[in-house]
């Protein structure tokens, strides 16, 4: 798997082996070529996405449920897929008031009917050392 660092243009992307995702909230994508898949990656803090700020809910900043179909529809594009069959959120994503969280959108080989499933992905982006 592969994580973005704070501060990776797509110049840095590139010479990783990865595309850039040309989106606000993935900075890479990369096919899978023994699933016939898709990799997405990509951080968010509220350093780098202030706006975050404002979904709060009990107390701690979530990840609006629009940002999820948006991740969804993305990794659509990807793979060449037009819409987002279903989505269902397991967990909340919760952003921390410092630091960053780590992001992949995993896109399966398509089914019969050509449609894919997407999974996401997230852990708390752990400090150096």
């Amino acid at each position: 798997h592969f994580w973005l660092e704070p501060g990776v243009g797509d110049a840095d992307v590139v010479s990783a082996g990865l595309e850039g995702a040309g989106h606000p909230l993935l900075g890479a994508a990369v096919s899978l070529p023994d699933v016939d898949g898709f990799l997405l990656t990509g951080r968010l803090s509220l350093r780098s996405h202030p706006w975050l700020g404002e979904h709060v809910v009990d107390g701690s900043v979530l990840l609006p449920g629009t940002a999820f179909v948006e991740l969804a529809v993305r990794a659509g594009d990807e793979a060449g897929c037009g819409r987002v069959e279903d989505l269902t959120l397991e967990a909340p994503l919760v952003l921390p008031a410092q630091g960053a969280v780590q992001l992949q959108v995993v896109v399966g080989a398509p089914d019969g009917q050509g449609a894919r499933p997407v999974r996401i992905y997230s852990r708390l982006e752990q400090a150096e050392g």
